[in-house]
């Protein structure tokens, strides 16, 4: 039986599209990489950012050229970055009910835990989680298994009484690694083949629909 529930946040609770790619994009301009204002850069949004920026400087993840432009990004994300962000529909309100039926939710985030319970907090959401959990400044737990990993023995659940929710491949992949189930939902910045590929316990259109999701899995609150 279902009693917890694990969820992403960039992709599936908020939109943080303007933010991240801005500050991507300042990060990758003082490491003396700036590139063209055209070139879509969406998909650095859920995987560990070091690495997607090392990616597009095409460098080791160990080289300083990923670390200064790192560092570069956080100079404007956690000053601007992290408020250019939006809730998606009906997030407040599919968190209120599923908190009011007894589920316990706790927050999966590969973000840095310091900026997403900043996030959380803004858009007045943190009130409907347990805890928030993400990854360490120093780029440990990035690695969304590790993360679940760490949660699971923190928090002292069992494996089967959880449930994962993301919008990208390494949430699902996180989830079956731990072996907990996951719902994958459709309109965040995993692509339907990334997501097909994966294979999830259920794909969901939007947010509300978890609350309708969640029972057809059989998941019910103890």
């Amino acid at each position: 039986m279902i009693k917890n529930i694990l969820i992403d946040l960039d992709g599936t609770l908020t939109d943080p599209k303007a933010g991240i790619t801005a500050s991507a994009r300042y990060g990758l301009e003082k490491a003396g990489y700036p590139i063209d204002e055209n070139s879509n850069i969406d998909w650095i949004i859920g995987p560990p950012l070091k690495a997607s920026l090392a990616k597009i400087l095409n460098v080791a993840l160990d080289d300083d050229l990923a670390e200064q432009a790192l560092l570069g990004y956080r100079e404007r994300f956690s000053v601007t970055g992290l408020f250019e962000n939006k809730v998606y529909p009906d997030v407040a309100e599919t968190l209120a009910s599923l908190k009011q039926q007894g589920f316990k939710l706790l927050v999966a985030t590969a973000k840095p835990t310091v900026y997403a319970k900043q996030i959380l907090a803004h858009f007045e959401l943190a009130q409907y989680f347990a805890e928030i959990y993400g990854s360490e400044l120093s780029g440990e737990r990035t690695n969304k298994g590790d993360l679940i990993a760490y949660i699971l023995e923190q928090e002292q659940l069992l494996a089967a009484e959880c449930l994962m929710v993301g919008d990208r491949e390494f949430d699902i992949l996180g989830a079956r690694r731990n072996g907990i189930g996951s719902i994958g939902v459709a309109y965040g910045y995993g692509s339907v083949e990334e997501l097909a590929q994966a294979q999830p316990e259920m794909v969901i259109q939007s947010f509300g629909a978890l609350l309708e999701a969640i029972p057809g899995l059989g998941c019910k609150p103890a």
